[in-house]
């Protein structure tokens, strides 16, 4: 299962990574730039989307595939965060939330998965709200311009990348919650 189609994808959103920070060091326009970023972006969150879709419906849902998934998101995420604060288009305070939180929930469910309680933390509703929330936050703010209408990304993707942070937050407290019985029954 480590060449499937769907695996193939996810690895797409890794080898993305490079490419979407390289573009900002790519002496050319910066609206032109900015437009490549986003639509980079865009292209590889959307195989996160399409990779479970196919895993599924080709019936080539694997353990590896399950593991990469949600490293390649973090990664995508986490990338995006840090050339943004770079670039001053995000809050450094807002990227530490969101890629603190993502360090944290992944070391626990490391963890419970180790102790053979992972169900209890198993992906809720609240951390795809979130996920979605921050793939429409990133490529508003990697765009940084003005769309066709007067929708401006800066100040969309600011309020939405906060909006991120709460969910953020808020998810991070739900799984720490339902993780709480298992760590405080080891900790006796």
């Amino acid at each position: 299962m480590f060449w499937t189609m769907p695996t193939l994808m996810t690895w797409t959103r890794i080898v993305a990574i490079p490419l979407i920070v390289g573009v900002f060091y790519v002496p050319i326009e910066p609206a032109t730039r900015n437009l490549i970023a986003t639509v980079l972006f865009i292209v590889f969150a959307i195989t996160d989307w399409l990779d479970g879709y196919l895993a599924r419906k080709l019936g080539q849902v694997s353990a590896f595939g399950a593991f990469l998934d949600p490293v390649a998101d973090k990664f995508l995420v986490c990338a995006s965060l840090l050339v943004l604060v770079h670039l001053q288009r995000a809050d450094v305070f807002a990227a530490l939330i969101i890629i603190g939180r993502e360090i944290a929930i992944s070391a626990l469910r490391e963890w419970m998965a180790q102790i053979g309680a992972s169900k209890s933390v198993a992906v809720h509703m609240l951390g795809k709200v979130k996920t979605a929330v921050q793939m429409v936050a990133l490529p508003f703010l990697l765009y940084d311009g003005t769309l066709p209408g007067g929708l401006d990304t800066r100040v969309w993707g600011h309020w939405l990348l906060w909006l991120a942070v709460v969910l953020t937050v808020w998810s991070m407290v739900h799984y720490l919650q339902k993780a709480l019985p298992e760590i405080r029954a080891r900790v006796r």
